[in-house]
């Protein structure tokens, strides 16, 4: 009995707390890769899921809780995270600013952003200044809160929210904080030579870092 009851406190002293966000998410579990190309291969045979108990069986209980519940990661999980968008992107690129391919939507494949649409904000989250003509659809959160919310024009995955006329010196003035699971870096697509890239270290109203 003794034995159980040492084994129960240590177990309890190394689970991590939970997260705080604002909806069910949980911490990045083994398999959240596998998933994510689980999906990308639904997708490429036009197979998406019909039902979210179909979402479950393709994507990482992470993606699922953002995409499909509306879930929101932590500010910088993305950049401090290992496996994660942005700490993966510094770690293979040695930025989290590539100028080359696409970032595409982890439950359906659909590129969503070019590469060159990513700016530092400085939110704590993958920000764009605009999408890929057609990729992403604006809805009013429900919450009620006025947020616009952005989805996947494909698979209506929840992505995060747009915010306009915030001061930032890009083409648009817009800002598509965008959670960084939502999201997988495909440094092949190809992007238009009309798509500007935003000088590194601009702030809002235009004031380097």
């Amino acid at each position: 009995m003794l034995r159980m009851l040492l084994s129960a406190a240590a177990q309890l002293l190394l689970t991590p707390p939970p997260l705080a966000v604002s909806a069910p998410f949980v911490r990045f579990r083994s398999g959240h890769e596998s998933r994510s190309r689980q999906a990308s291969s639904c997708a490429a045979a036009n197979e998406l899921p019909d039902s979210e108990a179909g979402w479950m069986t393709v994507l990482s209980p992470n993606q699922f809780a953002i995409l499909r519940s509306a879930a929101t990661e932590p500010p910088g999980y993305s950049a401090e995270t290992e496996g994660e968008l942005e700490f993966e992107l510094n770690r293979e690129y040695r930025t989290k600013y590539p100028q080359v391919g696409a970032y595409a939507c982890v439950g359906c494949g659909t590129p969503l952003y070019h590469a060159r649409q990513k700016f530092s904000s400085g939110c704590g989250w993958p920000a764009f200044y605009d999408g890929v003509e057609g990729a992403i659809e604006e809805r009013p959160d429900e919450d009620g809160s006025g947020s616009i919310e952005i989805v996947c024009a494909k698979c209506k995955g929840h992505l995060g929210h747009v915010f306009k006329n915030e001061g930032f010196p890009t083409p648009t003035d817009e800002r598509h904080c965008v959670n960084g699971i939502c999201l997988r870096y495909d440094p092949s697509v190809e992007q238009p030579d009309s798509i500007e890239a935003v000088p590194a270290g601009l702030r809002l109203g235009g004031i380097p870092d």
